[in-house]
Order: C-alpha cells, then structure tokens, then sequence
C-alpha cells in the first residue's frame, strides 16, 4: 500500500545573487543562526553532529553533501527521535537564483500549525535574501 501524501507548499524568494553565492553562504551550517532563526539562533558541530537549540529543544541537523546541483536538504531530529525532511533548493535565475522550500503538512499539524510554519520560512528566507543583496 503506497503511503499517504501531504498538503505541501513551495516558497519561494528569489535572490539578486548568483545561485553559486546563495548556495555557498546557505551551505555553511555555521551561516544558519543568520538567517534561519525559525530553525535555530545556534548551531554547534559536537561529536560530529550539527545541535542547535530550538523552540522544541535540542535538535540534530543532518545536510546534504556538498553538491553542484544547489541541493541544501537538511533532516532535522527532534528531541522525542522524530525525523523531519526539509528539501531546500537553489535555482539559477537568470543572473540571480530562487530558493525554494518544500514544507509539507506533516500529521498532527493543523491548519494554522502549517500556515504558521509557511510564515516562519517565508520570513527566513526573506532574511536570506537581505543578507545576500546588501
């Protein structure tokens, strides 16, 4: 039996920089406190593991491997061992890029959960653009 699909949306920002650029910057797990703060406002490498405190507690983060296809998957782990995916791309625009977060309805979010999370993305990578159009 397939397994069920969720309610997903796909944000978007489009940035003013090469996606080379965006993808460097957004790589760095270091550079997330800057800009991510709906994941994080700090992350440490300890024992090999990216662990940040969040507003669920302490998280692990898991990224993909560096990439030329502007992949920036991260799962996230949190404090009760549940895994989240969060598919993060950037595209080439033109001579800027788009960066696009899937974010899906996972179960037990309701609505306004999910419109909330929506919002906290949307505002992340509004941030990220800021800092890579200054």
């Amino acid at each position: 039996m397939p397994s069920a699909t969720h309610t997903s949306r796909h944000i978007v920002e489009t940035i003013a920089r090469s996606a080379a650029d965006v993808y460097a910057f957004a790589s760095d797990p270091l550079n997330l406190p800057a800009w991510a703060a709906g994941l994080s406002t700090e992350i440490d490498l300890v024992d090999g593991q990216w662990v940040a405190e969040s507003d669920l507690g302490r998280i692990t983060v898991e990224f993909a491997p560096d990439n030329p296809y502007g992949v920036l998957d991260h799962t996230v782990t949190l404090p009760d061992g549940a895994r989240v995916v969060n598919p993060l791309r950037v595209v080439p625009n033109g001579d800027g890029c788009d960066i696009v977060f899937s974010l899906f309805q996972l179960p037990g979010f309701d609505l306004d959960a999910f419109e909330s999370d929506a919002a906290a993305v949307a505002r992340d990578l509004a941030t990220l653009k800021t800092l890579l159009e200054a």
